[in-house]
C-alpha cells in the first residue's frame, strides 16, 4: 500500500506543528487570522487576497474564483438531508456560492464511488461517510485528498441486526454482513474490537439499493451497517423491530459529515476552495437553525431527480433532526462548525489502527488535513467572515 511522502505535504493546521505526529486534544485548538486571511501552508498554498466582514468582496478574489471555472460537488448519499449533503443544497438555495463569484454544479452520488472523481480531479468536491473513509481510500494510491471540514465529530453509523438473531456481537461470528459499496469503518472497528475480523471471522456480501424495509429481509445475513440517522427511523416507522449496535457505546471514536477535495484543485484555486467552505458553512448554520427548511431543501432537490427512493419530507427531516443535534453538540470554544480537529481524527484512526484496521498501522495524515482552510473563514471570536450583501 504505497503512501505520499510524510513530509513532502505536511500541513501545518491551526499552528499545531506537532498535531498529526503525536497524540492531541482538540480541546487545544485555537482559531485565528481575523482578517480571514488563510496563510501559507506546507501544501504549497499561497495566500490569497482577504475576505473582510461586511466589505465587499474583492474584485481581484472574484475574478480567481472565476477563473477556477466550474465546480463539480459529488454528494455521498444521493440529496438526502445529511450533513456534508444538506449544507451544500442549502447554501446553492440561497445563492452563498453565486455570491462568492463560484459556479458550482452539484451532482447526486454515492460516496465510495466518489473518491477516484475526486483523485482524478474530474470533480473537486465531495462528501465523505467519515474521516477514517477517506484516510482508507487515499492510503490504496496517490490519491491526494485533503479533508477541509469534519462537521459531525462522532460516529454516524451503527450495525442494524435482525431481530433475534444477534444477542451479542459475538454472534455475527461465522456470519455475513450485507454491506452498501463497503463497510463503514466505526462498525468494523466495533466488531474487531469484539475480536472478529473482516474476511477471517465475518464475510461482507453487497447489498443491491438502499431500502431497509429489503435489507432486513434479505437472506443469509444477519443484518447491515446503516445510519443512525436514517435506517432505525423507516424500520421503526414500519413497526420492523430490529437490534442496534452503536460502536459509540462501545467507546469507539468516529466522524461523519467530511467534505475533502484533491490537492491539485487546493493548490490551483486556494480562494475557490476556501469560499466553497464559506459558503457551505454558512449553509451549514442556516441548515441547523432551521432543520425543517433545510430538510424541504433537500426533498425538493430528491424529487427534482425523479426521487426513485421515495424518499419523504418525514424521513428526511427526521433525519436532519439527528445529525443537526449531533453536528451541533460537537462545536466547542475554539472550533467552531466544520472545523476540523486534528487531535480527535488521529485518535480516531489510532483506535481504528489497533483493532487491525489500515493493515494494523497508523496511517500517515501528513498532507489529508488542512484545517487552515476552514480556520481562515472564521474570525477570532468563531464568527464566519462574509462579505457586505
Amino acid at each position: 500500500m504505497s503512501r505520499r511522502p510524510a513530509l513532502a505535504r505536511l500541513t501545518v493546521a491551526l499552528g499545531l506543528t506537532t498535531a498529526l505526529i503525536g497524540a492531541c486534544s482538540g480541546d487545544d485548538t485555537t482559531i485565528g487570522n481575523p482578517d480571514g486571511q488563510p496563510g501559507v501552508t506546507d501544501n504549497g498554498i499561497p495566500p490569497t487576497v482577504p475576505v473582510v466582514a461586511d466589505e465587499a468582496f474583492p474584485a481581484a478574489r472574484c475574478e480567481a474564483n472565476r477563473a477556477a471555472g466550474t465546480i463539480t460537488y459529488l454528494s455521498s448519499f444521493d440529496f438526502h438531508a445529511s450533513a456534508s449533503i444538506v449544507d451544500v443544497l442549502v447554501a446553492a438555495s440561497k445563492g452563498y456560492y453565486e455570491a462568492l463569484c463560484l459556479d458550482v454544479e452539484l451532482k447526486n452520488s454515492f460516496s465510495v464511488d466518489n473518491y477516484p472523481l475526486i483523485a482524478a480531479n474530474d470533480a473537486q468536491f465531495s462528501s465523505g461517510g467519515s474521516f477514517s473513509e477517506m484516510v482508507d481510500f487515499a492510503g490504496a494510491n496517490d490519491a491526494g485528498f485533503v479533508a477541509l471540514a469534519v462537521e459531525g465529530r462522532t460516529g454516524i453509523d451503527a450495525l442494524i441486526t435482525k431481530d433475534g438473531e444477534v444477542a451479542t456481537l459475538e454472534d455475527i461470528r461465522g456470519k455475513k454482513v450485507g454491506v452498501k459499496g463497503a463497510i463503514t469503518p466505526s462498525v468494523r472497528a466495533m466488531l474487531a474490537q469484539a475480536g472478529l475480523v473482516l474476511d477471517v471471522d465475518y464475510e461482507t456480501v453487497l447489498l443491491d439499493g438502499f431500502d431497509p424495509m429489503v435489507h432486513i429481509e434479505a437472506p443469509d445475513i444477519v443484518g447491515f451497517p446503516g445510519y443512525k440517522s436514517n435506517e432505525p427511523h423507516q424500520l421503526e416507522a414500519n413497526g420492523v423491530p430490529f437490534k442496534l449496535f452503536d460502536p459509540s457505546s462501545f467507546d469507539i471514536p468516529g466522524s461523519f459529515g467530511v467534505l475533502y477535495t484533491n490537492l491539485t484543485f487546493l493548490q490551483e484555486h486556494p480562494s475557490a476552495a476556501q469560499d466553497f467552505m464559506r459558503a457551505t458553512m454558512r449553509g451549514l448554520a442556516d441548515a441547523i437553525a432551521d432543520p425543517a427548511a433545510a430538510a424541504q431543501v433537500a426533498v425538493d432537490a430528491i424529487n427534482a431527480e425523479g426521487n426513485a427512493s421515495f424518499v419523504s419530507p418525514e424521513s428526511e427531516a427526521a433525519r436532519w433532526v439527528l445529525e443537526a443535534a449531533l453536528v451541533a453538540d460537537g462545536v466547542a470554544s475554539g472550533a467552531p462548525l466544520g472545523l476540523p480537529l486534528p487531535g480527535e481524527l488521529l485518535n480516531e484512526v489510532t483506535v481504528y489502527a489497533s483493532v487491525g484496521l489500515f493493515a494494523g498501522e497508523v496511517p500517515p495524515l501528513e498532507g489529508l488535513i488542512d484545517a487552515t482552510v476552514v480556520q481562515g473563514i472564521y474570525n477570532a471570536t468563531g464568527d464566519l467572515i462574509w462579505p457586505a450583501e
